[in-house]
């Protein structure tokens, strides 16, 4: 028997302020998003890794940060833009949500403002400024993170997580034989919405200490009209692919490694998509089929191991 993960990328506006053209839908639902999340998981009991960007904790700044290393400009959304626009900078209850919620959910790191660690311009002066803010953040609201999950997943400078007593990461999804191809990654998307069972991972130790857990699956990655053909047909084309990669995961060992935005939550639809999936998750669960953890709970047992 194998075991669910579901991680979280919770940014609000800090997964775009680097965009000329962010998606305005996205980030004007990603404070209501992260709350629907929290009820649901309350409603099927079901523990999530929230991988939160440091910046929230704060409650107020200059919009500054002259001591951070960061690039010129960097900030400059905060200074311009969305400076009166504190619910996209700030958590404000948001945190609290998830550390007072009724089921053990697990507070992580995704950096402290968003910067792209595999980034040419990132150094590792840069990658070390993010998670030392970061941690002194959370540990002055008596949290210690564990798990982190990098910035559009691009994985780089893990020594300077294990170098700040972080145990685990997100690594990146196994690379299939469709992304090859012409047109392979859609081609690869469409299939595992209608066809294959997403990937199972094995979490394993890198040179650093740090436990890679790898994603499997994430359930927003087949949007607009190709999900809206392949749903009239199929019912949710996602929520089927989720329930053959949950059901492997009943069959054999491994991991199903599930990850999201709460920005994603844009419209009813999505509301009802992860609803579906934890609901099976759950009832598979009860059933003793699969068990639930949470990135820092694999890196424990890994490391017990």
């Amino acid at each position: 028997m194998g075991s669910v993960v579901l991680s979280l990328d919770a940014e609000l506006g800090w997964g775009f302020h680097d965009m000329e053209s962010p998606p305005t839908a996205r980030i004007e639902r990603a404070r209501a998003g992260w709350e629907r999340l929290i009820e649901c998981f309350e409603a099927f009991e079901v523990p999530a890794t929230w991988a939160v960007v440091g910046h929230l904790f704060l409650e107020n700044c200059d919009g500054e940060h002259a001591s951070h290393p960061a690039p010129e400009g960097w900030f400059a959304a905060e200074r311009g833009r969305w400076r009166s626009r504190p619910d996209l900078r700030f958590g404000d209850g948001l945190i609290e949500a998830i550390r007072d919620s009724a089921v053990a959910h697990e507070i992580g790191s995704h950096s402290y403002s968003h910067v792209v660690f595999g980034d040419r311009g990132t150094n590792r002066a840069l990658a070390a400024a993010e998670l030392e803010a970061s941690v002194s953040l959370a540990r002055e609201r008596d949290l210690s993170l564990e798990s982190f999950v990098y910035p559009r997943n691009d994985v780089a400078h893990r020594d300077v997580l294990a170098e700040h007593d972080l145990t685990c990461y997100r690594g990146r999804a196994p690379a299939r034989e469709l992304d090859d191809l012409p047109g392979g990654r859609p081609l690869r998307k469409l299939r595992e919405a209608t066809i294959d069972a997403p990937p199972l991972v094995t979490p394993r130790r890198d040179e650093f200490g740090l436990v890679n857990v790898p994603a499997s699956l994430y359930l927003f990655g087949f949007e607009g009209l190709g999900r809206s053909i392949a749903q009239s047909i199929w019912a949710d084309p996602v929520v089927r692919g989720v329930k053959r990669g949950i059901d492997a995961a009943a069959r054999r060992e491994g991991i199903f490694h599930m990850w999201l935005h709460p920005n994603n939550l844009v419209a009813p639809r999505d509301v009802r998509r992860m609803e579906a999936i934890l609901a099976y998750l759950a009832d598979r669960r009860d059933r003793g089929a699969v068990s639930i953890e949470t990135m820092g709970e694999v890196a424990e047992r890994v490391a017990a191991r």
